[in-house]
């Protein structure tokens, strides 16, 4: 008899016995696998998060009492113990489930997330809300060792420890190996301090002790107070929280629901801040997850017998980008590569391994990663770092403070840029063109395809200036590019002539532009297409001379358009009063871009080729004619 369907609310959950919850955990596993094997998504960490989650939902009441989770990509087994099991086949499709909290999807995600490092501080924030407007309920933030790297995790963890708030922080450990014996003695000194005995026994002999003469009483509880640190020290793994002021319980086993239970509870009791050490497995209960729980952090649809991806492979950009970088430092021992976290999705793996002392993982630390791309930089190295798109957010000012100011020459990568798909708001890189475009002495780069992306790279290593090179995730487009100039500073590239409308795209919206074209000629009209490979500096000669013959243009850009080529664009044709020009711009309005599939969004968009040739037939008095899609074109 399933357990799992009689679950509608964490109400349902509170009335299981231990061995249901148990039978309830092996359920949640198993239906875990079978969704994500269809829609893809996290993997090993919500395998490895199924016991910690049923606890905290059986010892607290939520959504009265707030839980917030950091980076948000465990959360599958908390949105199917919250009445969500049912929309699970949606998980990350358009209109369905998101792949993180949402506060707008259920009253039981308070906090929406999806960047990692910023649960303390949103959890502390809510719980001196609830202290200010005198309010009874517990905070709890759920956060990973890996997270705990970042920078913001850390401040908030220094804040958090001398304001004698009450918050519960659960600290889920997937990585720390902790003996039995160290484990033993932990769990029972977490006991014994945690007693209420104790601590009033300790407060009844501090009095006792005080009241003797002199400073003798002093100096024993000094004494007393060194000796117990140092044994604490030998002890304890984690005296670290201790010492800025947290109550440290644990470690404790994250798949035994009773012992969890038991230290939730124990937390609960406590003043101040808590941190719960709770040691998890990744991938827990699949083989292949438990093995390689890099391979399975996130994965697209997969044969949940073989654990092989159902995903065709073929190459792409972070593919070509680590390659290619290979390449370069073979020949110039300069160049190091650094990353955030993300050594195989951006492609440096090989790097890492042909130049162990040249590679750096800094861990989830963007904006100490970029700083100190800058001081390699000042140093003499070449320093080429790859980060993703909406990961650059998070080091804006190093970008602006540490490397443009200065005008180091540090390359900045930026994968995943443009719409990512299926993550969501979160994950969409459409921001990077413009908010890059802002800061002065940057040249900023995409490339129409993977040929252009080599030589892009090889021409910024010789540039001695800051330089962006932003690039999409996954392949190109099914356009082969034959022709290919030479990368000069800020100068574009005419793909192909025309005298009745100018295309100017960047980017593998390049491609676009190309089928946009084809589309147009076929319906008798010649577009000029400009693809600009430079956003800053922008052709403007090239772009100005083209206008000046068609008077009609298009844009069109994988990113917001305030700020972008659009703007670049439209500024240019005001800046020299040509107001014959007409333009219409194609890109993101100023809004966050939902979970769905590249080609989902890009339709709702209006952004296919067929959609935006249409409305330039439009513009040109053609409304009329319909376009056909075009595949497998060649471009020389």
């Amino acid at each position: 008899m399933s357990v799992l369907n009689n679950i509608h609310s964490p109400e349902d959950l509170k009335k299981l016995n231990t061995q249901e919850k148990e039978a309830l955990a092996e359920e949640l596993r198993n239906f875990t696998l079978e969704t994500v094997s269809k829609t893809g998504g996290h993997l090993a960490s919500n395998l490895g998060i199924v016991e910690l989650t049923i606890a905290l939902h059986s010892i607290f009441n939520i959504p009265q009492d707030k839980l917030v989770w950091d980076v948000g990509h465990q959360t599958y087994i908390h949105k199917m113990l919250t009445g969500r099991k049912e929309q699970m086949p949606t998980l990350r499709k358009l209109n369905g489930l998101s792949g993180f909290p949402k506060a707008e999807e259920s009253e039981y995600d308070c906090f929406n997330t999806g960047h990692s490092s910023t649960s303390i501080s949103a959890a502390l924030g809510m719980a001196r809300a609830r202290d200010i407007q005198k309010q009874k309920y517990f905070v709890v933030a759920v956060i990973g060792d890996g997270a705990l790297t970042g920078g913001m995790a850390l401040e908030a963890l220094n804040d958090a420890g001398c304001s004698k708030t009450n918050l519960i922080v659960i600290l889920n450990d997937n990585e720390m190996s902790i003996s039995k014996n160290v484990g033993g003695i932990s769990t029972f000194l977490t006991k014994l301090r945690t007693r209420k005995s104790y601590k009033k026994s300790n407060a009844y002999i501090k009095k006792i002790v005080k009241k003797l003469p002199g400073n003798m009483g002093d100096g024993i509880i000094h004494f007393v107070k060194k000796m117990k640190y140092g044994m604490k020290q030998l002890i304890l793994p984690n005296m670290f929280f201790e010492d800025i002021g947290f109550t440290y319980l644990g470690p404790v086993d994250g798949h035994n629901i009773e012992k969890l239970e038991d230290i939730l509870e124990k937390a609960k009791s406590q003043e101040g801040p808590v941190l719960v050490h709770v040691l998890t497995k990744k991938g827990k209960g699949y083989i292949p997850a438990e093995t390689n729980p890099d391979q399975y952090h996130s994965t697209s649809s997969f044969n949940l017998i073989t654990g092989e991806s159902l995903k065709p492979k073929k190459d792409d950009y972070s593919k070509i980008f680590g390659n290619e970088l290979v390449k370069l430092a073979s020949k110039n021992e300069k160049i190091v590569a650094i990353t955030a976290a993300m050594k195989d999705g951006t492609g440096l793996k090989e790097f890492a391994k042909q130049f162990p002392n040249r590679f750096f993982d800094v861990g989830i630390a963007e904006q100490h990663c970029l700083t100190m791309a800058a001081g390699m930089a000042k140093e003499g190295l070449i320093p080429v770092v790859s980060i993703y798109s909406s990961f650059y957010q998070r080091a804006y000012d190093q970008v602006i403070h540490d490397i443009a100011m200065q005008n180091l020459p540090v390359i900045m990568c930026v994968d995943r840029a443009g719409i990512v798909g299926n993550d969501g708001e979160t994950h969409q890189g459409i921001f990077d063109l413009a908010f890059f475009n802002l800061v002065p002495n940057l040249t900023i780069m995409a490339p129409k395809d993977f040929e252009e992306l080599r030589q892009m790279l090889a021409y910024s290593i010789t540039l001695k200036k800051p330089v962006v090179i932003r690039y999409p995730r996954g392949g190109e487009d099914d356009i082969t590019f034959e022709k290919h100039e030479s990368i000069e500073q800020g100068k574009a590239e005419i793909l192909r002539e025309g005298k009745n409308i100018t295309i100017i795209a960047i980017g593998k919206m390049v491609a676009k532009a190309e089928k946009v074209a084809q589309l147009l000629e076929e319906q008798g009209v010649s577009a000029e297409v400009i693809n600009s490979r430079f956003l800053k500096p922008l052709d403007e000669q090239t772009i100005l001379t083209s206008l000046q013959k068609t008077q009609k243009a298009i844009t069109i850009e994988d990113g917001i358009m305030q700020g972008g080529l659009a703007s670049q664009v439209i500024e240019l044709v005001q800046n020299h009063q040509m107001h014959a020009v007409t333009i219409k711009t194609f890109g993101y309005q100023d809004e966050f871009i939902k979970h769905g599939s590249v080609a989902e969004i890009e339709e709702l968009y209006g952004l296919t080729e067929e959609k935006i040739a249409e409305q330039v037939l439009a513009m040109l008095g053609r409304s009329n004619a319909k376009a056909k899609a075009l595949t497998n074109i060649t471009i020389s």
